[in-house]
């Protein structure tokens, strides 16, 4: 029987969840997941989950999917600690060092492979379930056809996404967030820019505007049956976001289907898409479900899952914010006692907001979602109280950080709603593990041997799109030439056998980060083919492809897709045999110098120029998208690719450290990545490149990415505000600012593990 699985964000949609039937709840903690804006557990209330659940026969997933930069480590591993005492039935990861570092000291924690790790092969999912992975999250951009194929080549478990909000993007290969201002998917802090407000140059219309790239909600439930037959062994909920009323009514819903649909098909379908019918979120797609090839996915998926005029947020529309009052005492009590017990004080901070130019007026149990009007945020909330002023306006409580003109769309009534029993117990004192101050040993790379790394020479490397660029990108004499594989591409390596101007030897093939199951066999018969024709080395940017080049005498390279952002997932890298590495476009100078000693600095490239893809979509865009450039509320100019390969969208201005290339080199990063790909290889722009790097000026309106910053932190930033607010108390009460103090940034520095090594 497979397992249904529902989202806890909060205690109310994990009482919600297991009231409904759920067989399983994700949730997250404090840190390390990809839902950090969620409300997320504390630690006793996590322990006293656990011990609730066990009892009930249910299973407890924490999620430990986003990426941990050199920093993060010690910390990361006295949560891993932590969790290895309480005991939960699952870990959903996406860093690989945090596979490898469960191996060596937490080998009983049980491993699932998170969807943020982009895996949608056979060949992924058996080269996880090999190095100890018992489940895998597949990819939510596959079919029904995919995940037979993959079902019936790999003995691991699969979890599959039924219901819920989807990426715009390919699982775990977003970056636009993380380059509007280092908030990353890929460490849990997203402002989702898929559903953002944008104005498009049309071929047709000129300008016009609307939500290009918000995505519509999945929905499978009518696939239930055929998956369930299938033997797929978990249906996972998106929803962590969510309300538990939500979360209450799609549980039930599934969860009735998954019980009856033997008995009574038909009438189980059509009672559990009643059961539905109370989801106000977007309009629904089946989005790769229903296609049976690959092709016909790739054309037609677009105008499945795309429309333009459907808004970011979700829900009904209730009206915009006009004015606000402030919460009367009897308002703010009111709003505790709604908040429960276990609420944080930020749950019931409130302001009150009267809204206008909608049809209903929500009322206390009616639970909302707020939509900034620039595009910067959204939040649920459950509406806890309502006053009414002289003049007959109702003004209903939402929580601070909102302007007048701002959304508020309706998710749920209170009629939806239900009282479930509390999955904690009324007590949790006796709850008090917290994660210690254990020392995380340090983790030495391997050594580079002599003629290890002959493949992968010190220089400057050039990557390009087509055969044609590599011509182009020869003028500059580097030391290599990578070439992205691709359809075109492929024609002339494959099928024309173009004949190249440098030796094989000197060109290395790029791998696509995304290899669906439709195109597993294909690519492995392509790789064999280049194999054979000579070309030996590759940059792999899918686990899939490892597994596809063992045992055939090829050198490979971890690419950025193949998230390394800390030694302990370069060491798990190592150990799949990969010796050398490029570094991720997101990664910034402070993380990387800290992740790679002197030593070892000969294992890694640094990409020093790029368009990087912010969003890499596995369709081509509707026939109605006829623009190349579109721009968003702040003038910041984007530009959008569509190809039988799929679509991806990347900034108009590259990203640019060429100007640092000699400071790379004096620190031993001595292998220099310019990648061209995905655009057209110009003489001009090649000859503003070098300028750059001999001149040592930056390139005019180019981007740093985090390359400076790093990624956006919520614990820098706490402590930064703390640090400015003890400033400025000290500067009111008249005492002198100590120096390296007042309004001083937390420094970033390398811990000091102060133990003994420990090898591998």
């Amino acid at each position: 029987m497979s397992e249904l699985l529902a989202p806890a964000g909060n205690i109310e949609a994990l009482d919600a969840a297991i009231g409904e039937g759920a067989d399983a709840v994700y949730l997250g903690l404090k840190s390390f997941n990809a839902r950090l804006r969620s409300s997320n557990f504390a630690w006793n209330q996590f322990e006293a989950a656990v011990s609730s659940l066990h009892r009930q026969n249910k299973k407890i997933y924490v999620t430990v999917n986003t990426v941990s930069e050199e920093r993060d480590l010690e910390r990361l591993y006295r949560f891993l600690s932590y969790l290895n005492k309480i005991g939960p039935d699952g870990l959903i990861v996406q860093d690989f060092g945090v596979i490898r570092m469960c191996q060596e000291f937490f080998p009983k924690l049980e491993l699932h492979g998170s969807t943020q790790m982009n895996v949608e092969s056979a060949a992924g999912v058996n080269l996880l379930s090999k190095a100890g992975l018992k489940r895998v999250v597949v990819a939510r951009e596959l079919g029904l056809e995919e995940i037979k194929y993959i079902k019936s080549h790999t003995n691991a478990e699969l979890e599959i996404f039924v219901h819920g909000a989807l990426c715009v993007s390919e699982s775990g290969l977003c970056l636009f967030s993380s380059y509007l201002g280092g908030k990353s998917a890929n460490r849990g802090m997203c402002t989702q820019a898929c559903r953002r407000f944008y104005t498009v140059d049309s071929e047709s219309d000129g300008e016009k505007q609307g939500y290009y790239f918000s995505p519509c909600d999945l929905q499978l439930i009518e696939q239930i049956p055929d998956l369930m037959q299938l033997g797929v062994e978990s249906f996972k909920i998106e929803g962590r976001m969510k309300s538990a009323e939500y979360v209450g009514s799609v549980v039930s819903a599934y969860r009735y289907l998954m019980d009856n649909w033997e008995k009574d098909k038909k009438g189980a379908l059509a009672t559990a898409k009643r059961l539905l019918s109370t989801d106000f979120a977007r309009a629904k797609t089946s989005y790769w479900y229903n296609f049976k090839t690959n092709e016909e996915g790739v054309q037609k998926a677009g105008s499945l899952i795309l429309n333009p005029n459907q808004a970011g947020g979700t829900g009904i529309f209730l009206g915009k914010i006009d004015s606000f009052e402030t919460a009367s005492d009897e308002a703010k009590e009111k709003a505790r006692e709604m908040a429960g017990p276990d609420a944080s004080p930020e749950d019931y901070k409130i302001t009150m907001a009267h809204l206008t130019g909608g049809n209903y007026d929500p009322d206390v149990g009616d639970s909302i979602r707020l939509h900034r009007q620039d595009d910067t945020g959204r939040v649920s909330h459950k509406v806890r109280t309502v006053t009414v002023d002289e003049k007959g306006r109702r003004y209903i409580d939402i929580p601070l950080g909102f302007k007048r003109g701002d959304s508020v769309y309706l998710l749920q009534t209170k009629a939806m709603s239900k009282r479930y029993p509390r999955v904690l117990p009324a007590d949790i004192g006796k709850y008090r593990q917290q994660p210690g101050a254990e020392v995380l040993p340090v983790l030495d790379l391997t050594p580079v041997a002599k003629n290890e790394l002959s493949y992968f020479p010190e220089g400057l490397y050039i990557q390009v799109s087509t055969i044609s660029d590599l011509f182009q990108a020869i003028s500059k004499n580097p030391v290599r030439v990578i070439v992205e594989l691709n359809s075109e591409s492929k024609q002339d390596l494959l099928v024309k056998k173009t004949k190249l101007p440098i030796s094989k030897k000197q060109v290395i093939i790029s791998l696509d980060p995304y290899c669906p199951a439709s195109k597993e066999e294909q690519i492995l018969s392509d790789l064999n083919a280049l194999i054979e024709d000579g070309f030996k080395t590759f940059v792999v940017n899918n686990i899939a492809h490892i597994s596809m080049l063992r045992g055939k005498g090829a050198n490979l390279i971890a690419g950025p897709y193949l998230y390394t952002f800390n030694r302990w997932a370069a060491s798990w890298f190592e150990n799949q045999n990969i010796g050398a590495f490029i570094t991720p476009l997101e990664n910034s100078w402070d993380n990387l110098k800290m992740t790679w000693e002197e030593s070892v600095r000969s294992r890694v490239m640094v990409t020093t120029y790029a368009y990087p893809a912010l969003f890499r979509m596995r369709f081509m865009l509707p026939e109605s998208y006829d623009f190349l450039y579109f721009k968003d509320k702040e003038e910041t100019l984007f530009k959008v690719s569509s190809t039988p390969d799929g679509s991806v969208v990347m900034p108009e201005a590259p990203f640019s450290i060429v100007d640092k290339t000699d400071i790379l080199n004096a620190d031993g990063f001595k292998r220099i990545l310019i990648d061209l790909s995905r655009t057209r290889v110009t003489r001009q722009e090649l000859k503003m490149i070098t300028n750059s790097m001999v001149k040592r000026q930056p390139v005019p309106e180019s981007s740093r990415f985090n390359w400076k910053n790093g990624f956006y932190s919520l614990e820098k930033m706490e402590i930064y505000k703390a640090m400015n607010e003890k400033a400025e108390a000290e500067k009111e009460a008249g005492i002198p600012a100590r120096a390296g103090r007042s309004g001083r940034k937390p420094n970033n520095s390398r811990p000091n593990y102060n133990k003994a090594r420990r090898r591998k």
